[in-house]
């Protein structure tokens, strides 16, 4: 599946200015390719207690699989502070969250500071992770 990372970027950045970030002031989009070619978009969503608070990774898998997708080949983070662009990797929660549904080496994880981009695989980021199938 050819992938077009600039739009995939395009669409997280669009999905950051959604985040509700009031504390932290660190807003954070993702837009979540699946199989099917459909994307699903999510922003973080802070909370006072802090523990409820949810990353912008999530919102767009859990949305995926909400609606009955749960086949992914990609996703784009775009997360920075107001001010101060810079490259925000999904967290270890999220990185786990996403090997639950990607294979690892097949699941491409693209970060954007609103002009450049990184992109890896997810057994980049999550190296001899834990998954599905060390379960069977």
């Amino acid at each position: 599946m050819d992938i077009d990372f600039d739009s995939l970027a395009d669409k997280a950045a669009a999905a950051r200015e959604n985040a509700y970030a009031p504390y932290s002031g660190f807003k954070v989009g993702a837009a979540l390719l699946a199989r099917s070619g459909k994307i699903f978009i999510g922003c973080n969503i802070e909370n006072a207690a802090y523990s409820p608070s949810v990353c912008a990774e999530r919102v767009a898998v859990y949305n995926a699989v909400s609606r009955g997708e749960n086949d992914f080949v990609a996703i784009a983070v775009a997360g920075w502070k107001d001010g101060a662009p810079g490259f925000a990797f999904p967290c270890g929660v999220c990185r786990q969250v996403l090997r639950e549904f990607c294979e690892p080496d097949c699941f491409a994880v693209c970060v954007t500071d609103g002009a450049n981009k990184k992109i890896n695989t997810l057994s980049d980021l999550l190296p001899e992770s834990f998954g599905p199938n060390n379960l069977i």
